[in-house]
């Protein structure tokens, strides 16, 4: 009971503050499209509509590496343990490919599933990866429509020309590059981009290091290497490709995502634990010391205050302003205040949406305003008022000082009180389901500069769980998917627009909700057109979740008294096999799953 009680304090004291920490550990933030949202999503319905299901027996084995006694960490789990083998082909739809025991790079490309071909061999790896001690799971990096990148799992990185993949040729790749770095890696993404006339190749590499005088914990950390490859031969000579560039970045966890901008000018890491540059070829990043500099401190122009219901600000006004004078601008998500004659005092996004027909605004001893946001989503703490706007001061409400007064008295008492709500129940853990919990450590998302390696836009994700990372448009950034209330909204990083870095383009209702519940959970994505998102598990089973789609008969929800229009079905496919699933894929029309010994391919939707 004492526990219970401990973990429902801790529970309490990260809502009330998430806030607050919030304010003093971002500079940007996620803005959610409402109009993506659905208040009225019920639920998702079981379908047993079935799903055809072709099975492709593989020549040899997929290439599964298991992690040895020396990888024993989460870490080395996260990187290596939970690796995805299977790699879809973003510029030629419906082609996957994996690398087999033999070392081979195999495709297949599936044009009809009643006539499904056998994989072929479009490389073959020359060196025995076998005898490196530290050995890790071969993987691969589809570069441009026309390269490729590729990890042996020994250290040895080769770049390929693949020709156009999607002809139907079946050309084999020709290596333009290799080098062998020295110590075991994966490839976590590449791209490619012609600059001036010179064509360049970017790749991110992760390795999980010892570090031999670290004495807490593991001694293990990650390490992100970021090489630039580029063309050296003049025009019309050979091509020849030296690396030009190498950045190191360490951290102590596996990032969540980890992407290179489309020209090179920057780099996106989503991690749980923050990332530093630390070396640039080979010589440690020198960070200039700052410059000592007298600040001088300007008083807010502007207070404010919230509840869950509504947020108050009191702006300074010149002195003898009338009613008259103030010119006043709201709408769901806008806010401009000033007064004729002089610059505006504040203006622009409001951190979320309010309702400007339930707002207002006075003036008070011809000193200050008074405007009264009453915010169209009730709960919610906004960590800002206006996104951006330094200028004002939070203060917080004597109700709110008292609560967190009250919330820290255990952390400076001499008597250790479990459970300050003494009037309240203790929490039974046992009631608490996996979507409850609150994340120890906040995981951020970093944009870093490609010129001066510092970050130049942090989001802090707080409670936003990462489900997954899927690539929509080969020509941009990989998306990634988080957890929002009990959605899973998809993002796509914009880095051209810096105001606007991070766009929602589509939500999966309920999602975040329902993945919580699968333990055994493995893998997750969704369609490039985002018809459907999966989720599977180590064996066996897949679980489709459609977006909602008009019914084609008359149902009716008796609780409400109303007929439903739209339902969203689910559905569960149950593989014949027994081996663990090591690969998991999706396209708009079918879903590819791969054992160790089968690649099974399940014919989601039909054009």
């Amino acid at each position: 009971m004492f526990w219970n009680s401990i973990f429902l304090l801790h529970i309490n004291f990260c809502t009330n503050l998430s806030f607050l920490i919030n304010m003093a550990a971002s500079n940007s933030s996620l803005k959610v499209n409402r109009e993506l949202l659905d208040p009225n999503f019920e639920s998702y319905r079981l379908s047993l509509d079935a799903i055809p299901t072709y099975n492709v027996e593989l020549d040899a084995a997929v290439e599964e590496v298991k992690l040895k006694d020396t990888q024993y960490t989460l870490e080395h789990m996260r990187a290596f343990g939970m690796y995805n083998y299977l790699h879809l082909d973003p510029w030629y739809e419906d082609s996957v490919l994996f690398v087999d025991c033999k070392g081979r790079v195999l495709s297949l490309s599936v044009t009809l599933d009643t006539a499904l071909g056998k994989p072929r061999e479009v490389y073959s790896l020359t060196s025995d990866a076998s005898q490196c001690e530290d050995r890790v799971c071969a993987s691969l990096s589809l570069t441009s429509a026309t390269w490729a990148a590729l990890s042996d799992g020994a250290g040895r990185l080769t770049l390929l020309r693949t020709g156009m993949r999607g002809d139907g040729s079946f050309t084999k790749w020709e290596p333009l590059f290799s080098e062998d770095t020295g110590e075991p890696f994966s490839l976590l993404h590449s791209v490619s981009h012609v600059q001036d006339g010179v064509h360049s190749m970017e790749v991110l590499l992760l390795r999980i290091q010892k570090e031999p005088q670290e004495t807490k914990g593991s001694g293990f950390y990650v390490s992100l290497e970021w090489i630039t490859v580029t063309n050296t031969a003049g025009q019309g000579q050979e091509k020849k490709y030296e690396v030009k560039k190498r950045r190191v970045l360490n951290g102590k966890t596996v990032p969540h995502y980890a992407a290179v901008e489309p020209k090179g000018k920057g780099l996106m890491v989503a991690s749980e634990k923050p990332f530093a540059f630390t070396h640039v070829d080979g010589l440690p990043v020198q960070l200039p010391d700052p410059e000592p500099m007298e600040v001088e401190k300007t008083d807010p122009i502007y207070f404010w205050q919230q509840t869950a219901e509504d947020v108050t600000v009191f702006v300074r006004m010149p002195e003898g302003v009338t009613k008259e004078a103030v010119q006043f601008r709201l709408t769901a998500d806008q806010i401009m205040l000033g007064v004729q004659g002089f610059p505006p005092l504040l203006e622009g996004q409001l951190f979320a949406a309010v309702d400007p027909e339930a707002s207002a605004w006075i003036v008070k001893d011809d000193k200050s305003l008074e405007v009264t946001l009453q915010k169209r989503e009730e709960g919610p703490m906004w960590s800002e008022l206006v996104i951006g706007d330094k200028r004002g001061e939070y203060v917080m409400s004597d109700e709110q000082a008292a609560l967190l007064h009250e919330r820290l008295t255990f952390l400076t008492s001499e008597d250790m009180n479990g459970n300050p709500d003494k009037d309240k129940p203790p929490c039974n853990s046992q009631e608490l389901e996996d979507c409850d919990g609150f994340p120890e450590d906040g995981s951020s998302l970093t944009h870093f500069d490609g010129e001066s390696l510092k970050p130049s836009q942090v989001v802090n994700l707080g409670s936003h769980q990462y489900l997954f990372t899927v690539d929509v448009n080969p020509s941009e950034m990989p998306c990634f998917c988080l957890r929002h209330d009990v959605d899973a909204l998809l993002w796509q990083p914009r880095p051209d627009q810096p105001g606007n870095m991070w766009e929602h383009i589509a939500t999966f209702n309920a999602l975040g909700y329902v993945q919580a519940s699968k333990r055994d959970k493995k893998f997750a994505t969704c369609a490039p057109n985002f018809s459907y998102a999966s989720l599977c598990e180590c064996l066996r089973r897949a679980f489709i979740y459609r977006q909602p789609s008009p019914v084609e008969t008359v149902l009716f929800n008796r609780k409400q008294g109303r007929q439903i229009g739209q339902v969203a079905k689910q559905q569960v496919a149950s593989l014949d096999s027994d081996k663990p699933i090591l690969g998991f894929r999706a396209t708009n029309e079918r879903l590819y799953i791969l054992t160790s010994s089968n690649l099974f391919i399940l014919k989601v939707n039909n054009n």
